[in-house]
């Protein structure tokens, strides 16, 4: 890849938050509302939709996904994975904390908190389908949101290239294998066609179109680039909006009977944030990286490809099952919780470069 599309790819995915991205929990909030609305109005319209479906896999839905994904894989170069070795101390603590730490502790978390703490409070039947959801969650490291939050800590820019495409090539190969494993152990039937035919569908096809029509835009320039990054820019969060808006058309009735579900949801993915947040960070100044390094090794860690995780939810469990609506309370938080781990990563900066190992 020449000099000129590597500083395109920064130039592009380094922008700093948009009015519209900060305020993206505001919009989930009125997507949900909206949905439950529309759900509890037309009825008809969304069990039509509910049934548009070949091999498992509605396709209304299944079209949003690839909307949402592919334009965030465009800006990911592929390339930058020779600059791995540049930080490889703080590489590797972002693949123990991504791989070895994250979707186990969401697995135990899940546990403790639906099949326990707030088992009495949620519906018996949907319990499973909920530690699934957050499993998938926690299975998908973030992708695209986590350039935003690295620009907004100062976080070294090809550092956290490379990481996001190391971690989207990890994913291609240990996606399944890691959701399939923490399934079986909470005794959760494994749907293995579903499954693999998800990671194809969601992740390799999605990253060979992607990849492809990067190469294209590169053949016609630096400025055919940036231009077509700025208009597919907001397809993302629209497919996202309009996914969440039929997700809960199709939750609204159980939301409705019990609308303390999402609170309880969202305790597990907040105590995974904060911890996977502190353990990466806390890593990274032991190990003597960089504050800027361990800025990016830190939010990617503790944030989440959710797009993926949808999808893989609704091919596996359904429009209508626990897991797609654990995997959405996943998007509602992220914002608004990444951007206090940002503060607090920023307030600390003196603390960190403190440390004897950074001399």
């Amino acid at each position: 890849m020449t000099a000129n599309a590597q500083a395109g790819s920064k130039k592009s995915d380094q922008a700093s938050m948009s009015g519209f991205e900060r305020y993206l929990t505001l919009w989930v909030s009125l997507c949900i509302v909206a949905g439950i609305i529309l759900g509890q109005l037309a009825p008809k319209v969304f069990q039509t939709i509910g049934h548009m479906e070949v091999a498992q896999v509605n396709l209304p839905v299944g079209l949003l996904i690839w909307v949402m994904i592919i334009p965030m894989l465009v800006k990911i170069d592929f390339g930058a994975l020779h600059q791995v070795k540049a930080h490889w101390r703080g590489i590797g603590i972002t693949l123990f904390v991504n791989w070895a730490v994250k979707p186990f502790s969401m697995a135990l978390l899940g546990w403790l908190f639906v099949r326990h703490v707030f088992a009495p409070f949620l519906p018996a039947e949907q319990l499973d389908s909920y530690i699934a959801g957050l499993i998938l969650l926690a299975a998908a490291p973030c992708t695209a949101m986590v350039f935003v939050w690295s620009r907004l800590t100062q976080g070294d820019p090809y550092f956290t290239l490379s990481q996001v495409a190391l971690n989207d090539a990890i994913m291609i190969v240990a996606f399944a294998p890691i959701v399939g494993l923490l399934l079986g152990i909470s005794s959760i039937t494994v749907p293995w066609d579903t499954l693999l035919i998800s990671v194809v569908l969601y992740i390799v096809v999605p990253v060979i179109l992607a990849q492809l029509w990067r190469r294209h835009l590169f053949k016609q320039g630096q400025a055919a680039f940036d231009q077509a990054m700025r208009k597919i820019g907001p397809w993302s969060m629209a497919a996202l909006l309009l996914t969440l808006v039929l997700l809960f058309a199709f939750q609204g009735e159980a939301i409705i009977a019990q609308p303390m579900v999402i609170a309880m949801l969202a305790v597990p993915i907040l105590i995974q944030v904060f911890f996977n947040s502190s353990l990466a960070y806390w890593l990274n100044r032991l190990a003597g990286e960089k504050h800027a390094v361990a800025c990016p090794s830190a939010l990617i860690g503790a944030s989440n490809f959710f797009e993926l995780a949808v999808a893989a939810a609704i091919s596996l469990f359904g429009l209508h099952s626990g897991a797609a609506l654990a995997t959405v309370v996943g998007v509602l938080v992220e914002v608004p919780v990444m951007l206090l781990v940002v503060r607090v990563v920023n307030r600390t900066k003196n603390w960190y470069q403190a440390s004897s190992c950074n001399g």
